[in-house]
C-alpha cells in the first residue's frame, strides 16, 4: 500500500469533483519503481470509477500519463508524485477531468493561444518545495493547449539522466530539449520567458 487511509480518504473527497473520466496510461517496468508506481495508480483507480487505466508503451519507463477519454493531454509523470508532487498529481486528475483552474483567465487565454510546438520537462525531486509550482503551471499548459506537453521527472529514479545533463538544482526545466530555465517559476513568469504577454 502506497498511500495511508488518512490521504486516502482526503483524496477520495477530491476525486468526487473530478468531472469527466480519465484515462491513465501506464507504462510500467519491473523495478521497484514501476512497482510502486503500479500499486499507486491500483489505489487511485479503486478510489473512482472515473478513473481507467490502460498499460502501454512511453518513452520512459516507469511513467505514466494522464489523459481525456479521447484526447492525450501531454501530462506524463516519470517517476512517482508523492511527496511534495502528490497534490500535482491530485490537480492534473481533477483538470484533465474537466475542473476548472483556479488561474487567472487572462493567463488561460495566453496558454490557449501560444503557437508551435512546446515539450517541456521538469527535473525534480519529492522532497523540493519549488518544484510543485513548476510542475503544476507547466501541467495546466499541457492540458490547456494540445501543442504543448510536460513531463515531470523525478531525479531520485532517473539519475543517469540527471548525471548526463549534469543537473546540480531543482527544479530544472528543459523545453524541446534545452535548458530552459531553473527555480521556482509561476505560471505568468513562464509565459513572459516564452514572450507571451498578450
Amino acid at each position: 500500500m502506497i498511500l495511508d487511509d488518512n490521504i486516502k480518504s482526503q483524496l477520495a473527497e477530491y476525486i468526487k469533483l473530478m468531472e469527466n473520466d480519465v484515462l491513465i496510461k501506464i507504462s510500467p517496468g519491473s523495478d521497484s519503481a514501476s512497482k510502486d508506481m503500479v500499486s499507486l495508480i491500483d489505489e487511485l483507480s479503486a478510489l473512482s470509477e472515473r478513473i481507467r487505466t490502460e498499460q502501454v508503451k512511453l518513452s520512459r519507463t516507469p511513467s505514466f500519463s494522464i489523459n481525456r477519454m479521447d484526447e492525450d493531454t501531454g501530462v506524463t509523470f516519470a517517476g512517482i508524485p508523492l511527496g511534495h508532487e502528490f497534490n500535482s498529481l491530485v490537480l492534473a486528475l481533477l483538470q484533465v477531468s474537466g475542473r476548472a483552474p483556479k488561474v487567472d483567465e487572462r493567463l488561460i487565454e495566453q496558454v490557449k493561444n501560444l503557437k508551435g510546438e512546446y515539450h517541456f520537462e521538469t527535473y525534480i525531486s519529492l522532497s523540493c518545495h519549488n518544484c510543485p509550482e513548476v510542475v503544476q503551471a507547466l501541467n495546466l499548459m499541457s492540458i490547456l493547449n494540445p501543442g504543448i506537453t510536460h513531463t515531470m521527472i523525478d531525479g531520485a529514479v532517473y539519475k543517469d539522466e540527471v548525471e548526463n545533463k549534469d543537473i546540480m538544482a531543482v527544479p530544472t526545466v528543459y523545453l524541446n530539449g534545452e535548458e530552459f530555465g531553473g527555480g521556482r517559476m509561476t505560471l505568468e513568469e513562464i509565459l513572459e520567458k516564452l514572450g507571451s504577454t498578450s
